[in-house]
């Protein structure tokens, strides 16, 4: 069996197609990170496991569900319809021996399906983290896959949109083999929150950029 944590944010219109679509052996958890709607009872109807994260941000989110889970190899993706969890299985099994970090690059499916100011802001972050970690890398999507205690062994500690970023460079700190494949992108299903508004993409940037200054190379 393998997890799969979807941090999730007002997704009641977009769960019904994520949910649907996760493949045998992979068992959705659902961390609803203080939704208004009715997404937490929409997930359980589709037989997700439900985990409440009362902090708000990405990566409370995220780490709540990884606490959760028991899978030794877990995934993270978005809840919002943009990624195809048939995606999934292709992430896994690239994870191979040893300590291993799979990320999903986006390749954009569909009007609209990844705004250019979002692009810019991830290429941009992308270079700097290559620099840094010294990892080749295009994209810091939110498609991954990885062994679970693993994960929790690098200690991540940041609770917002710094979170992705700060669980490759630690990895990549670690020895861990980083590598990406394609996945399809598309247009998300509601209101985007972070990467479909300028503004959301601000607060990703500025919390990636804290996470560079702050984890140490």
């Amino acid at each position: 069996m393998v997890d799969v944590i979807l941090p999730c944010l007002n997704e009641e219109e977009a769960l019904p197609w994520v949910l649907a679509r996760m493949p045998d052996g992979f068992r959705p958890i659902v961390v609803d990170n203080g939704s208004t709607d009715d997404s937490a009872a929409v997930a359980s109807a589709y037989g997700a496991h439900v985990v409440q994260a009362p902090q708000r941000g990405f990566g409370a989110a995220c780490h709540a569900g990884l606490l959760a889970a028991t899978a030794d190899i877990v995934c993270v993706m978005d809840a919002d319809a943009s990624l195809d969890p048939g995606e999934l299985p292709r992430l896994a099994d690239a994870l191979g021996e040893g300590p291993s970090l799979v990320l999903g690059r986006r390749r954009p499916h569909g009007r609209g399906a990844w705004p250019l100011h979002a692009r810019v802001g991830n290429s941009v972050l992308a270079r700097s983290l290559n620099r840094r970690a010294r990892t080749v890398l295009h994209d810091l999507g939110p498609m991954r896959a990885a062994r679970r205690d693993g994960l929790l062994a690098l200690g991540l500690a940041d609770r917002r949109f710094g979170y992705p970023l700060e669980m490759v460079l630690k990895a990549a700190a670690a020895g861990w083999r980083i590598t990406e494949l394609d996945v399809a992108y598309r247009p998300r299903v509601g209101r985007s929150k972070v990467t479909g508004t300028v503004g959301g993409t601000v607060r990703a940037v500025r919390d990636m950029r804290r996470v560079l200054a702050e984890v140490a190379p």
